[in-house]
């Protein structure tokens, strides 16, 4: 789920459902019931995962116009008008991003400066980007990297996706390859360069996060219960390991808390 980028609702990816749902957020911080429920539909040719629709993810565009929801049984990237007058969804006609066939579309990241977005693949262990027309409310497919070194043929679920506020780099996590992605990203058009895959000293890498200095790179290793310390070079994004960890109980998600003064 995410929040709107003007706080106003709450938006909502139900996985088995394969559906996506709107929430107004009250005055005082509760929610309302939902005042809007989209199914989606459409299915893709992996029969064990792809049967059916499974928005996986949904997130405001930068200009709080929009909403991109991930699809990962349909193969597709929808793209939504928000109106949050009527806390409502308005579907885009032609402006979805139909996905290479069995990719499995997971999680998204918008570009902080370039009108791009990048999609971590779940199927096939890909990241894709996409240009986005900000105006049209419009996907198009740019390119396609593998998240894995080449000759790995093992079986791998990315997981997780961020771009770093430069816009410099961009990170993926492999469930399964058990490690974190380093892709380059060229600041004038946006490609990416696969640089680093380094290993989470753990098992199924589901999420992870950058501390607000970006200094460190945290992972959680959900089947090894730990969370693992990475040193970030802020100039060309190299992960290098600390060997400092924690052990905590199947994490699957980390986030740091905003305006939060450690001592």
């Amino acid at each position: 789920m995410s929040v709107d980028r003007r706080g106003r609702v709450v938006l909502v990816a139900n996985y088995v459902g394969g559906s996506v749902a709107v929430l107004p957020i009250k005055a005082y911080g509760a929610l309302a019931p939902a005042t809007q429920v989209v199914q989606h539909k459409g299915s893709g040719p992996n029969a064990e995962r792809q049967d059916a629709p499974h928005a996986h993810c949904i997130v405001p565009d930068p200009s709080n116009r929009f909403v991109l929801a991930a699809d990962l049984g349909a193969d597709r990237v929808f793209v939504y008008r928000l109106d949050l007058e009527s806390k409502s969804l308005h579907h885009v006609e032609g402006g979805d991003a139909v996905m290479r066939s069995g990719a499995g579309p997971r999680h998204i990241a918008f570009h902080p400066k370039l009108p791009l977005v990048f999609v971590a693949n779940e199927l096939d262990s890909t990241v894709a980007t996409l240009r986005f027309d900000a105006e049209r409310g419009a996907l198009s497919p740019v390119d396609t990297r593998s998240t894995l070194p080449v000759g790995w043929t093992g079986t791998n679920y990315p997981a997780d996706i961020h771009v770093t506020p430069s816009g410099r780099t961009l990170y993926v996590s492999n469930r399964g390859h058990n490690s974190i992605a380093v892709f380059s990203v060229a600041d004038s058009t946006g490609a990416l360069a696969l640089e680093q895959v380094i290993s989470t000293a753990g098992d199924w890498p589901r999420n992870f996060s950058l501390d607000p200095t970006g200094r460190w790179l945290l992972v959680a290793n959900q089947r090894s219960d730990s969370i693992v310390v990475f040193e970030r070079d802020q100039k060309n994004g190299r992960l290098t390991p600390t060997q400092q960890r924690i052990a905590v109980p199947r994490p699957v998600c980390l986030r740091f808390r905003a305006n939060t003064i450690f001592s």
